[in-house]
């Protein structure tokens, strides 16, 4: 694995995260402050799956999948500050807060990806997350992730 400060890639990724195509949504790490912050890169392709249904005659990516790519960074993010504490550990949602969607990403766009822990104690995190587009904000979001057991049991952290 890569410092904190070097790039992360997409395999390297998958290696902190189980999200697989076509639902992993960050191609890159480009910047992480081990329980701070963390910056991802989603370049957006006119291939991804979603864009077949939303919209067929103005394609967008959907709010709730820059949510949820928001969410995938932070994962990344909590298991690099976890470290081995992570291993054998998944991180899920438990709240969506004041999301809100200024702009639409669309195919071509760069979306860069911002998170920041607002808390992060044993199991449970809270993050802000940002998506811009180059440099202008098209959606924000505050939100919450339990790291739970890959059993579904609650982790001793």
């Amino acid at each position: 694995m890569t410092d904190a400060n070097d790039i992360i890639d997409v395999q390297q990724i998958q290696g902190l995260i189980p999200h697989r195509y076509p639902f992993l949504l960050v191609d890159k790490i480009v910047d992480l402050q081990k329980g701070v912050s963390c910056t991802g890169i989603k370049n957006v392709s006119f291939n991804e799956p979603h864009f077949q249904g939303h919209f067929p005659e103005y394609p967008i990516m959907p709010g709730v999948l820059i949510v949820e790519a928001m969410a995938q960074t932070s994962g990344c993010l909590v298991v690099k500050t976890l470290g081995e504490r992570a291993e054998g550990k998944i991180v899920f949602f438990m709240s969506i807060e004041e999301a809100k969607f200024r702009k639409p990403v669309v195919p071509g766009d760069t979306l860069t990806i911002h998170v920041d822990v607002i808390k992060g104690r044993g199991a449970i995190w809270k993050f802000k997350g940002t998506g811009k587009v180059d440099g202008n904000i098209h959606a924000e979001a505050i939100f919450t992730a339990m790291i739970m057991n890959s059993d579904g049991t609650k982790p001793d952290l």
